[in-house]
């Protein structure tokens, strides 16, 4: 009797301590882990490709390009022009078609970017006085945008951009962007952000219709020749509460559309007038190196933020490059190795 009792009761001892090492029985599902977009904004060329673009940019760990195929509005005009034979082969239709089946073949993901450039001026600048023109130009512009919308029912993208820094309009004419919205989800299933500008990215009155809040985030940080990593982190904390507050608000991922920084002195302050003179300005790989670098480390951590787009990067270094060797890319320069460990590393 006291054998069976012994037996019995280490049977229960061991069938506990078996249990106890399982753990729960109704265990939560793990958390997926965010996808932290690792992107280049490739330059469109104005001739095909002399070599395939898309090993470089491996090399560097990217793992998302965004394509722009440009448009042209004048100042005072409702026209929104593309897809013409004057422009380079890499912003019509025929070079994105290619530039796209080259990044898929590489195993890169594409953010479709339709962009409009306004001469001596900017898309923000773009208003007019009466509902009329507005329509007319909302009329052009969805013409635009429908069109490379359409061309993915035949090539893979798996972003789109729908628009690009339009500050004016996109606060007063909120309704015609969201009956533009509508009607690209007719067509297109995948993911959609905008890229607002750094200064009026809280007041986009449509991120809730969009899947990530998209910010082209050329904050004016640090004006200092060569900004230390440590003063940039700080100078980001106020702007990262802006996020917290926004994401907050919305539920929706922040993605940095466009991100960079020119290779000159002060390159962290306000891009927008050193762009005006950045072939004049000295040279300076450590700056743009220092930038890159504080922006990374701040945001790796951040619950919300799911990366970005790199401004910018050329199929061919040294052809028809901006500002020469002062411009945003970072090309050959100290910055290069700064984004291949970052984009290992995310």
């Amino acid at each position: 009797m006291i054998r069976s009792l012994f037996f019995i009761t280490m049977m229960l001892f061991l069938a506990m301590n078996c249990a106890n090492k399982a753990g729960p029985i109704h265990d939560d599902p793990p958390k997926q882990e965010k996808e932290i977009i690792k992107g280049l904004s490739l330059v469109a060329p104005p001739s095909p490709f002399d070599n395939n673009p898309m090993t470089a940019i491996q090399q560097v760990n990217a793992d998302w390009i965004a394509v722009i195929p440009y448009a042209f509005c004048k100042m005072g005009t409702t026209d929104v022009v593309f897809n013409v034979e004057q422009q380079w082969w890499g912003e019509k239709e025929v070079g994105v078609r290619e530039t796209i089946r080259l990044a898929k073949e590489a195993g890169l993901k594409v953010m479709l970017k339709p962009q409009v450039w306004v001469p001596g001026s900017w898309p923000g600048g773009i208003e007019f006085k009466n509902d009329e023109d507005w329509e007319k130009w909302e009329a052009s512009y969805k013409e635009y945008i429908m069109h490379y919308t359409n061309m993915t029912k035949s090539i893979d993208v798996d972003m789109i951009c729908i628009g690009t820094e339009f500050k004016q309009s996109e606060v007063k004419r909120a309704k015609s962007w969201r009956s533009l919205i509508r009607d690209i989800r007719k067509v297109y299933d995948g993911k959609l952000t905008y890229a607002a500008n750094w200064d009026c990215y809280q007041y986009v009155p449509f991120w809730n219709e969009l899947d990530y809040i998209g910010v082209d985030a050329y904050f004016p940080l640090d004006e200092s020749k060569t900004p230390t990593q440590k003063n940039l982190m700080k100078k980001w904390k106020p702007i990262h509460q802006e996020f917290q507050k926004l994401h907050k608000k919305f539920k929706k991922p922040i993605l940095f559309t466009e991100f960079g920084y020119l290779s000159v002195d002060g390159c962290a302050g306000k891009t927008w007038e050193l762009e005006k003179q950045a072939s004049t300005l000295p040279h300076n790989q450590q700056a743009q190196a220092n930038a890159l670098d504080a922006l990374f480390d701040f945001f790796e951590e951040q619950p919300y933020w799911e990366g970005g787009f790199l401004w910018k990067w050329y199929p061919t270094l040294g052809k028809y490059q901006d500002h020469g060797d002062n411009g945003h890319t970072p090309q050959g320069k100290m910055a290069e190795e700064t984004v291949r460990d970052w984009y290992k590393k995310l």
